[in-house]
């Protein structure tokens, strides 16, 4: 049985740990709401972006782009896009969870992020190339990694390029998602309430008719990299911002539990204080009534 000394040191150590984590919820808040309002921010721009692309691939005619060009998958790349560092709850279990479902036979992977690429060296996949970004992730980092994906897939090293990431609902949730990004034309649109100037239902009925100046061709020989480097960067944003939550609220967790263990055991420590005392009335009374 612990000794009363025993147990004060294990409150003074939980505390030492209560306050630890009590700062690094604090940088995790004030990181979070930056975060959060970099991912919100661009997530119009990028699904606008987006659900036109998806619509305007389908009325270019004859004309088609290599980025569009589809072909027979015998190889994919996945693009992995995960937290530098832990502490931040179930996010990344989560997210490598979902990276272990794809073949390892015929996906290679790009990570982006420290523990995406500690997954593919400690589980034997293919790692093609591995880059890191910063807490505010820069569309520069991003255009490296679009690019790396592209030559992969224009040189047919790969037939097709997903994107895995963790996707920011809210504060409390964060969930997994892969979405494809090459070919181009396999882009399926995605559902928002913010549609632009574009009515959601004359692009699901078709019926828009685009113009392009001064020629399809140049259009989209400028768009489609522009569209890659953009989509790659969200999903960059929304990673950070999900890591930023997940690790705050795993922080506050881990403070409370803290707390509540420092209340008992200073409720065990009180108790045994308190039958220390009894027991030295008890032998006092006792010699007292020995004495009469």
């Amino acid at each position: 049985m612990a000794s009363a000394r025993d147990i004060r040191r294990r409150i003074k150590s939980v505390k030492n740990t209560a306050q630890i984590t009590k700062a690094m919820q604090m940088v995790a808040a004030a990181k979070m709401r930056k975060a959060q309002n970099a991912a919100l921010s661009g997530r119009a721009y990028a699904q606008l972006m987006n659900k036109v692309l998806a619509e305007v691939t389908q009325h270019t005619g004859d004309f088609r782009h290599p980025l569009m060009e589809k072909r027979e998958v015998r190889k994919r790349a996945v693009i992995l896009i995960t937290s530098d560092k832990g502490l931040c709850g179930a996010l990344n279990a989560n997210l490598l969870r979902e990276a272990a479902k794809c073949d390892p036979q015929d996906t290679v992977f790009i990570a982006a992020g420290r523990k995406g690429s500690q997954f593919v060296a400690r589980t034997r996949r293919q790692l093609a190339a591995d880059f890191s970004y910063k807490d505010t992730p820069q569309f520069s980092e991003a255009r490296a990694v679009a690019r790396y994906a592209a030559d992969l897939f224009l040189k047919d090293e790969v037939q097709q390029v997903d994107v895995l990431f963790t996707n920011f609902i809210s504060t409390l949730n964060q969930r997994p998602e892969l979405r494809s990004i090459l070919p181009v034309g396999d882009i399926k649109s995605v559902s928002t309430d913010l549609a632009g100037d574009i009515p959601e239902e004359a692009l699901a009925r078709g019926s828009v008719e685009f113009l392009f100046e001064p020629s399809p061709e140049q259009v989209f020989e400028s768009l489609l990299p522009h569209y890659l480097n953009f989509q790659i960067y969200q999903f960059m944003l929304e990673a950070r911002a999900s890591e930023h939550s997940a690790r705050m609220v795993a922080m506050k967790n881990a403070t409370d539990n803290a707390n509540q263990l420092i209340k008992c055991l200073t409720l065990q420590y009180n108790k045994m204080r308190q039958a220390a005392i009894t027991k030295e009335l008890l032998e006092i009374f006792s010699a007292t009534m020995a004495l009469e």
